[in-house]
């Protein structure tokens, strides 16, 4: 039978972790005077119960994972962090009624970014700032899930950057715990320097920590309705483009360089091609503002980098509605929605490496289809690719294209309009944030769909996060056989 106690104990104690970040919105509002700290009290005591209880009904002298332990874990464990995420916004009376709490929650941890809040200009600090906490759990929650456990469960071509000091069973510790650690340190220390940055040129020491916390985990969330338009700031934009990028790079990458290979970084073949693909889209942006809407080339140059780096990243930001760009800028914006980032960064979407290697296999096919007797060995940044790998990302990208169809047309359904519905779809199984159109575009929000139509999303951001097979593999019936 199927051992539940390692995986609730381990839930068990992400609740507490959960409940420990619940206490500094409640210090935040205590201190403005603000009587909203009780609702994120009674959040606190509600979630540190419901730790408590798993870890004193499944405590083990020694947890140890194995594969099956691990698909459910990472599944459960983001489902359970979303569900008592909500309460802070459930208790404040800041949304109506579960549905929309947990889609809030569930688009802050899962950094997608994507709202049903309005009037964030007037909210209590408290609530700003849990949601910015939520992204920013949810960023190194990511990290640490795509280099400690998706290469061990082998789905999407994770596999391909497994490190060479993991443990190459099926356990997923101790190793990789302590690889995570490590991570966990970079991760800090470049949200502090973001928010530094972000202080130093303008924004409020407030608003520089809750943008921090959402820049590097690409997830968006801003403190102002107006997002990013809000600060009239070239420096700032800029700012905010460059650490955008930091979020959506391999962390691995930056922990090898401090360990004495800062050649890895932009010697490394999927940073390359990410950097190149970015800078033409943002290129092709920038050029069609300036040709066809009367911008100055700085401005329009501006405006281009931070909303197209936005986008592919999934970070979710905007400082223009782009949507009055025109079509060929529309197309771009919903073609970078399915990009995201590098393997290993808080980015979501199918992520380049996944495209590279595609695109790299299809070139091949057709080069040989007139000698099908030829061998061809594929290979990606040194590394030999086996048919397994290959498989496993084609099998992804089939998948992940189904999955953004079956939810547009559930959608559809609901008699919402053809571009809401692909691009809210895209949106939440890519993490990106906003969609396209005037319901959902940079300019809208969530908040006018239906509560059926909020549960297929957050059940969206939920599948695009855990790598899609994460999640559908807990519905087969041979998985659950002893």
């Amino acid at each position: 039978m199927f051992d539940w106690k390692p995986v609730l104990y381990v839930i068990g104690h992400l609740l507490l972790v959960l409940a420990g970040g619940m206490v500094f919105p409640a210090l935040v509002d205590a201190a403005e005077g603000n009587r909203d700290w009780q609702n994120f009290a009674a959040s606190v005591a509600i979630t540190c119960a419901a730790g408590a209880i798993l870890i004193a009904s499944s405590h083990a002298p020694r947890i140890r994972l194995d594969r099956r332990q691990g698909f459910v874990l990472t599944t459960l464990a983001w489902v359970a962090m979303s569900g008592f995420g909500a309460l802070p916004f459930l208790f404040s009376d800041v949304v109506s009624g579960y549905p929309n709490a947990f889609f809030e929650a569930v688009s802050g941890f899962t950094t997608t970014g994507s709202t049903i809040m309005v009037g964030l200009d007037q909210m209590p600090p408290g609530i700003l700032l849990w949601r910015s906490i939520l992204q920013w759990l949810g960023g190194i929650g990511i990290i640490a899930m795509a280099v400690a456990m998706l290469p061990f469960l082998g789905v999407g071509g994770m596999q391909l950057f497994r490190m060479e000091s993991s443990d190459r069973s099926d356990k997923a510790v101790p190793r990789a715990r302590q690889l995570a650690a490590s991570l966990f340190a970079i991760y800090v220390a470049a949200s502090a320097l973001c928010a530094l940055a972000y202080w130093a040129l303008g924004m409020t020491f407030f608003e520089a920590v809750c943008h921090a916390m959402t820049t590097i985990a690409t997830g968006g969330y801003s403190t102002t309705d107006s997002s990013f338009g809000k600060f009239d700031s070239p420096a700032l934009h800029w700012t905010a483009t460059l650490f955008m990028l930091v979020g959506a790079f391999p962390f691995v990458l930056y922990l090898n360089a401090l360990r004495g290979r800062p050649g890895e970084l932009f010697g490394n073949a999927q940073v390359r091609g990410y950097i190149i693909l970015v800078g033409c889209a943002v290129l092709a942006a920038a050029l069609w503002i300036w040709l066809t809407r009367d911008i100055a080339l700085p401005k329009a140059l501006t405006l281009a980098a931070f909303n197209v780096v936005s986008v592919v990243t999934t970070t979710g930001y905007a400082s223009a509605d782009y949507m009055e760009w025109g079509n060929f800028a529309i197309m771009l914006f919903l073609v970078l929605t399915f990009i995201g980032g590098c393997a290993g960064s808080t980015s979501g979407g199918i992520k380049y490496y996944r495209l590279h290697i595609l695109a790299d296999y299809v070139i091949k096919r057709i080069r040989q289809l007139p000698y099908p007797s030829s061998v061809s060995p594929s290979s990606y940044d040194g590394r030999p690719l086996s048919p397994d790998i290959r498989l496993a990302i084609a099998t992804f990208f089939f998948l992940y294209v189904v999955t953004v169809g079956a939810i547009a047309f559930l959608l559809a359904l609901f008699e919402i309009d053809f571009l809401t519905s692909l691009s809210a779809a895209a949106t939440a199984v890519g993490n990106v944030g906003p969609g396209l159109g005037p319901i959902i575009g940079p300019a809208g929000n969530f908040a006018s769909l239906p509560d059926a139509v909020k549960w297929i999303l957050s059940f969206g951001m939920l599948l695009g996060r855990l790598e899609l097979f994460t999640v559908i593999v807990l519905f087969s019936r041979a998985f659950w056989r002893s």
